[in-house]
């Protein structure tokens, strides 16, 4: 399902500048490029964890840029991470931030909305995200929440492309925050309805892509979702249908890489992270107590099929959970 953006203004010649945030000149980025993950028993100093037992290493497809990051609330450490601090296209990930900004706006919160924050965070409605983006002043959702979260890679789209929330960048480690905020740190009243959505996401979305990649494919139950993608068109190659057994938990929305019928700009791509590849990232909390919090986010290279790019996030995510189980 495509956004439309509420302003497309003229580029501004100061955005250049944003450049240097979304490069990969960084140790991290190196990292990924080599596709060698930083295990909880290889984390360098200073990472906050304690050395553990060398633990099996994740196989990042070849082509696929991966950050990735586990935290094991039961021992308080990090237990599996690589490139998390690398930013990329947010996608419907954001959609996080946009229910807690609503939640914690000190403004009540109708009936109507709580219908469309269900919808958002259930079937990833993009039209609900779009409705709550414009009342929260769009770009300024994500200064906020990245300020009161401390947020440190996270950026709001670009400052021409305000309606397109699915440019906003994020990485690994600021979701993995998030959600940890959701479970230490945040009203209950606030954590308990996102994350009680989250725990019941569909398989089916409501633009009929079959989201139960990831996590729900290649995680045991219990578990609780946030996924997102971007960059595969907006018609699904095979309609998603509910089944018997109830999966739950792969829930996305979609935002197009560019308006229909135009292709990214140069200075698109230079400022938001991976425009032009395909992203699939997959978000939440799994196991017993909800004690890990894992998320992976994912770019593959141009014009990989949905049905490939699936395939390789949701054996990258088998590896990532049994790597860190």
């Amino acid at each position: 399902m495509r956004v439309r953006p509420l302003v497309i203004a003229a580029a501004l010649p100061f955005v250049v500048a944003c450049a240097p945030a979304v490069t990969n000149g960084g140790p991290a980025a190196k990292a990924a490029d080599r596709g060698t993950p930083v295990t909880a028993g290889r984390a360098p100093a200073g990472a906050g964890t304690t050395p553990m037992t060398r633990r099996p290493r994740p196989k990042i497809p070849r082509g696929t840029t991966a950050g990735y990051v586990v935290f094991d609330r039961q021992s308080g450490r990090i237990a599996l991470r690589h490139a998390e601090h690398r930013k990329f296209r947010s996608a419907s990930v954001v959609k996080i931030l946009i229910a807690i900004d609503l939640l914690e706006s000190g403004k009540p919160v109708s009936a109507a909305d709580r219908a469309l924050l269900k919808s958002m965070l259930r079937a990833s409605d993009d039209d609900a995200a779009t409705t709550f983006w414009r009342r929260g002043g769009e770009r300024r959702i994500v200064q906020r929440m990245a300020k009161r979260l401390g947020l440190k890679d996270t950026l709001p789209p670009p400052i021409y492309k305000p309606g397109f929330w699915g440019y906003s960048s994020l990485s690994a480690s600021d979701i993995a925050t998030t959600y940890r905020y959701l479970l230490d740190r945040a009203d209950p009243k606030v954590s308990g309805l996102i994350l009680g959505h989250l725990r019941k996401a569909a398989k089916c979305g409501k633009d009929g892509f079959d989201q139960s990649f990831g996590i729900p494919s290649a995680v045991p139950r219990p578990f609780a979702v946030k996924q997102g993608w971007s960059g595969f068109g907006t018609t699904p190659p095979v309609r998603c249908r509910e089944d018997a057994s109830g999966v739950r938990g792969a829930f996305a929305g979609t935002l197009s890489a560019a308006p229909a019928g135009r292709s990214a700009s140069r200075l698109d791509q230079i400022v938001v992270p991976d425009l032009g590849r395909p992203v699939l990232h997959t978000t939440g909390l799994a196991g017993k107590g909800e004690r890990l919090v894992m998320v992976l986010l994912t770019a593959h290279p141009a014009g990989t099929s949905w049905q490939e790019s699936v395939r390789r996030t949701t054996d990258l995510t088998r590896q990532i959970h049994r790597a860190a189980s």
